[in-house]
């Protein structure tokens, strides 16, 4: 454990995304969020290609604004609670621990990259564009990932009094 303290991060947020000031400053973060977990190998201008050709997919299959898909996508994608493994006695437990915001939020992103990556369409954006349609309409393999979490953590309920 570091004896410097806990650092903040205020100064670690990203830029924000330039084509999308009409919206709230949250909901820019959480594109600009995204867009870096959706990077591989430092290529950001790839990611937002991706990204911004998704949105284009979207708002042509809805007629609705694609950021507001986006938000429900994450919104149904994030989950409260997760497993911890806990070694209690020689054994170890599966306790369910509540989330913070922010892991809650991260693992909702990497889960919608990481099941749209293993969707069969051809094209990145396409995947990225019809998990998050899945996703805002609460079916698609990042719910359902969600779903196995949660699962899990009523499964260990009965291990809940080991919380540290």
């Amino acid at each position: 454990m570091s004896r410097k303290g806990i650092k903040s991060k205020a100064n670690k947020r990203p830029k924000l995304e330039i084509r999308y000031t009409d919206h709230p400053a949250d909901v820019n973060r959480c594109i600009t969020k995204f867009i870096n977990v959706l990077m591989r190998d430092g290529k950001k201008s790839i990611a937002e290609k991706i990204m911004f050709g998704a949105f284009e997919i979207i708002s042509e299959k809805t007629k609705d604004d694609p950021v507001k898909t986006f938000e429900k996508a994450i919104a149904n994608v994030r989950p409260r609670l997760e497993v911890r493994s806990r070694r209690v006695g020689g054994s170890n437990y599966q306790v369910p621990v509540e989330l913070r915001p922010e892991r809650s939020e991260a693992l909702a992103y990497r889960w919608l990259v990481g099941s749209s990556r293993s969707r069969p369409e051809r094209a990145m954006h396409e995947r990225l564009a019809n998990e998050m349609l899945d996703a805002s309409q609460n079916r698609g393999a990042a719910v359902k990932k969600r779903e196995d979490v949660h699962k899990m953590a009523d499964a260990n309920k009965a291990f809940a009094h080991y919380r540290w």
